[in-house]
């Protein structure tokens, strides 16, 4: 190793030596940084996670719009039919699993009597999601 002396005859010369020991030293500050965070790193949180039996998820149930014109007349998906065909076809619907949601429109002008009709005939046939369709307001 090379240390600087007080004589004149070698200090002006360059120093053809490098002084090993700051750097030996950061070495060993960070051999020790990592040798204790390197636990920390791999430390991982045990679990013991639940065990389900999933079930597929279950059908969407299908849509039926009913539509009640003012006139009265009754229209099952768009095609026209009576009362007593669309009561058959509810009784249908509430037999399939799962249940159809029932869209129901009327004219603004049909007499109350026909929807009341419709909708005896759709809860006797045991459907219960039934809805009405409406148009919004103007503000």
């Amino acid at each position: 190793m090379g240390f600087a002396s007080f004589d004149d005859k070698g200090g002006a010369a360059p120093m053809s030596e490098i002084n090993m020991v700051p750097l030996i030293d950061v070495m060993l500050v960070l051999l020790v940084v990592f040798i204790v965070t390197a636990p920390l790193l791999t430390h991982a949180v045990k679990l013991e996670l639940p065990r389900v039996n999933s079930a597929p998820n279950p059908p969407k149930p299908g849509k039926i719009d009913f539509a009640i014109d003012a006139a009265g007349r009754r229209f099952w998906n768009g095609q026209p039919l009576t009362r007593a065909a669309a009561a058959e076809r509810f009784a249908a619907a509430g037999r399939a699993q799962p249940q159809p949601e029932i869209h129901l429109r009327a004219d603004q002008a049909v007499a109350y009597r026909a929807v009341a009709e419709t909708l005896a005939d759709a809860t006797r046939a045991g459907l219960t999601r039934i809805g009405f369709v409406s148009e919004p307001g103007k503000p």
